[in-house]
């Protein structure tokens, strides 16, 4: 089974991202502990990047993940501390966008 990249758009409400990145870190710790996880970090807009970006916004940010296969991605999808990060934030975001990728 090939490599599964992951890039999550996470919308929260205005003014909330600083709280949820700061809950979100928290969990990093136990994703990257997970078996088949090879990356996952938050990501925000670059400042001066220039013509080339689409900024996210400030309310925005994109997680972007590596898994092994997609049976540890669906793993790590349904993992204890995952579903008690959800209930933490639930109240604080907008939208979340999932996209799930493998390579050509």
């Amino acid at each position: 089974m090939s490599v599964v990249y992951v890039v999550a758009i996470i919308t929260t409400r205005a003014g909330k991202r600083k709280e949820v990145l700061e809950i979100f870190k928290q969990n990093v710790p136990n994703v990257l502990a997970e078996e088949g996880c090879i990356e996952y970090v938050p990501t925000i807009d670059m400042q001066d990047a220039g013509a080339v970006q689409t900024q996210f916004g400030g309310d925005t940010f994109a997680v972007i993940e590596k898994w092994e296969s997609l049976d540890h991605l669906k793993a790590h999808m349904v993992a204890p501390h995952m579903a008690a990060y959800a209930n933490q934030v639930k109240d604080m975001l907008v939208d979340r966008v999932i996209h799930v990728s493998t390579p050509v």
